[in-house]
């Protein structure tokens, strides 16, 4: 499996980063992508800017073990994730996955997989500028229980 594992400041080119998935194979039958952009409200409180943090080196390792466990689900032939650091406006785009794989199906599900877990097991950290003021966030409880199910589901066989 071909994957590729970047944390940067830099915007990145959705488009771009599909095309390079869809090269990877000529058995790639299916790529499916999550783009995430930063909300200009939270909690019903406007958002000015969002600054990320992160902690370098095992960032990257966390979500490679996290690509690298859906792989072992999946039919996956390749896989990308960039997560953007640094300060961020609204609209911004934040965070990429991409998955390639033989059907749509093992496509959709590592790409949710990969997503969900990102979002609960892997190193950032978030500070908001509201009109209040600057706040640090915590994981969504929401966040938490979706990563549950997944869990819930660690002991049934390879999905094909």
């Amino acid at each position: 499996m071909f994957s590729t594992i970047r944390i940067q400041t830099a915007a990145f080119d959705v488009g771009a980063e599909t095309r390079v998935l869809g090269q990877v194979s000529s058995q790639v039958g299916a790529i499916t992508s999550f783009t995430g952009l930063v909300r200009d409200i939270n909690d019903d409180a406007g958002v000015s800017s969002l600054y990320l943090e992160h902690y370098p080196g095992m960032t990257e390792r966390q979500l490679a073990e996290i690509v690298a466990e859906a792989a072992e689900r999946w039919q996956v032939l390749a896989a990308t994730v960039i997560h953007r650091v640094g300060e961020l406006r609204p609209t911004d785009p934040i965070v990429f996955v991409g998955v390639a794989s033989l059907h749509r199906g093992d496509a959709f599900q590592a790409c949710e997989y990969i997503i969900d877990y990102l979002k609960t097991r892997a190193a950032f950290w978030k500070k908001e500028q509201t009109e209040a003021g600057a706040r640090w966030l915590t994981t969504r409880d929401s966040d938490l229980k979706t990563a549950a199910n997944w869990q819930a589901d660690d002991a049934s066989p390879k999905k094909s």
